[in-house]
């Protein structure tokens, strides 16, 4: 696929401004507020891996309306000093698959939390553990499309809700920094990590590589790939459900978060994305902080040639350094 989104000269200096509802932030306080009612950690139990270097535990923890969400607890094995911890989110249609599937952080010295997307799981990896007991709202059969009719019935409500609530269960685990969270993902996982840094004022650092859910409107005018193709045919069959889909969907729109984050952030996309078309992040990434009342260290990554996969190893090493620096991990270690 050739690049079909902006010339980079125009992605550079992209500034969309989403149409805000009037009442995003008292949407999301109020959802925040509603699932913090009880303490969000319920067990950690150690699993045995195969693995020696690492030690994982099987977590469950209370997310939206404190349904019961699964994640996978890792780090370095015999490491009891507290460790700087990323929180990971992963992508759309993924679940959190098995325990020794993702350990380049846990690798790198950092505690690690996977979470599980509730209702996924069923399209691609190793598949999940979280049922989504709210789904029987109007809309389609995929994630993207549950609910799509209503912001309080709309599946990124919910999932969004469980992503900050693995941030406190994740400080609320053993051996955890809780000053140095980092929120991490790719694709759907980074709109995750994006929504994390505007809802916690007090995350460390947030790293995105093609980030969906940012600039939702456009993308869903520039492609039918992926979670956005099943937006577009949901509505080419419910005609006349375009204003109440784009209504919600402003509620969950990446743009609006990162407007609101504090942290240090680091962004990676790829031109030839058809799948989060590359002037979604970097929409984001220009926003990036401008309500915080702070100016946030941030960097952007940049791969010409390559579509939704980014920078792919490159990308990471440069994650890997930047979050190092970021979090002084070397002195943790000491």
């Amino acid at each position: 696929m050739s690049a079909f989104d902006l010339p980079p000269s125009e992605l550079e200096s992209y500034r969309f401004l989403p149409e805000e509802p009037a009442d995003f932030d008292a949407f999301w306080q109020h959802t925040l507020k509603e699932a913090a009612q009880d303490d969000a950690l319920v067990s950690a139990d150690p699993v045995e891996t195969g693995l020696v270097l690492t030690t994982t535990w099987d977590v469950t923890f209370r997310g939206f309306a404190g349904d019961p969400v699964r994640a996978w607890y890792s780090r370095p094995a015999g490491v009891l000093d507290p460790l700087p911890a990323v929180v990971e989110y992963a992508g759309y249609g993924r679940g959190r698959g098995l325990p020794h599937e993702r350990l380049t952080w846990v690798n790198a010295g950092y505690a690690h939390l996977l979470m599980d997307n509730r209702g996924q799981g069923d399209q691609y990896g190793n598949g999940g553990a979280t049922p989504d007991p709210h789904a029987q709202a109007p809309g389609g059969p995929g994630p993207a499309v549950r609910g799509l009719r209503a912001p309080r019935d709309y599946h990124y409500r919910r999932l969004i809700t469980d992503a900050v609530r693995a941030v406190t269960a994740l400080r609320a685990l053993p051996g955890v920094d809780p000053g140095r969270i980092a929120a991490v993902g790719n694709s759907q996982g980074g709109g995750l990590a994006l929504a994390v840094a505007g809802l916690v004022p007090d995350l460390a650092a947030v790293v995105v590589t093609a980030p969906l859910l940012c600039g939702i409107r456009r993308a869903l005018d520039l492609t039918d790939a992926g979670p956005y193709g099943e937006i577009a045919a949901y509505l080419a069959v419910h005609r006349g459900a375009e204003q109440g889909a784009y209504r919600t969907l402003a509620y969950v729109e990446g743009v609006s978060f990162a407007r609101r984050a504090q942290a240090p952030a680091h962004f990676g996309t790829g031109l030839r994305d058809t799948v989060c078309p590359p002037s979604g992040a970097y929409a984001a990434f220009n926003r990036y902080g401008e309500l915080s009342g702070v100016d946030p260290r941030k960097e952007m990554h940049a791969y010409p040639f390559n579509g939704h996969e980014g920078g792919d190893a490159v990308q990471v090493r440069r994650q890997l350094d930047w979050l190092g620096e970021v979090l002084e991990l070397s002195g943790s270690r000491g």
